[in-house]
């Protein structure tokens, strides 16, 4: 299992615009989400087991924050064709079994995942209420195969100091995970 780290797009980037369709076929904006209020991006996928590692553990935290007034949404950005788990029926089913209360996002033609420069899954961004970049990182140490428990403290620090206006944490970790399966031809220039 090879290992890809999140390329720490820089702080205080505005927020790329999306209209990105579910599992359903319902168009869901950046504008429809995030509303002057914190925004979460994560882009994941159904079968990277780093993603499966963390699922139940990221399920509960981003449940508590969207109630918290969190906007989140995830997105997959895999070439469903070679990879037929990824596909929008597959995310359709892993989003019920993982108990994801967010919408989960299907980026086909992969401009999205180019237009945030995620590079693996999962790859974690949120924006403050403005939409500026606060944290891009890690949801905690934990990964398959090593000791550390998966607590997404990472992930819930940044979360707290963004909703009570702190400071963030300048320490902020790479996330490593399965790279995004680009499209061939369609490889970002950014590698």
């Amino acid at each position: 299992m090879a290992q890809t780290a999140s390329l720490m797009l820089a702080l205080d980037t505005p927020a790329p615009d999306f209209s990105l369709p579910d599992a359903d076929g319902k168009l869901w904006h950046l504008a429809d989400l995030a509303a002057q209020k914190p925004l979460l991006v994560i882009f994941l996928c159904n079968h990277c087991p780093y993603v499966i590692h963390i699922r139940a553990k990221l399920a509960e935290v981003t449940r508590e924050f969207m109630k918290r007034g969190v906007a989140v949404v995830g997105i997959n950005a895999n070439d469903a064709a070679r990879y037929p788990l990824d596909s929008p029926e597959k995310m359709k089913e892993e989003s019920a079994l993982a108990g994801y209360a967010f919408p989960y996002l299907y980026d086909e033609s992969q401009t999205v995942a180019q237009a945030y420069r995620a590079a693996c899954t999962p790859d974690f961004f949120l924006f403050d209420r403005h939409h500026h970049l606060v944290y891009r990182g890690q949801f905690d140490g934990s990964r398959p195969k090593n000791a550390e428990p998966i607590t997404g403290k990472d992930l819930i620090t940044a979360l707290e100091a963004v909703l009570s206006d702190a400071p963030q944490v300048t320490d902020q970790f790479p996330s490593l995970g399965c790279n995004i399966k680009w499209k061939e031809g369609n490889e970002p220039d950014y590698f």
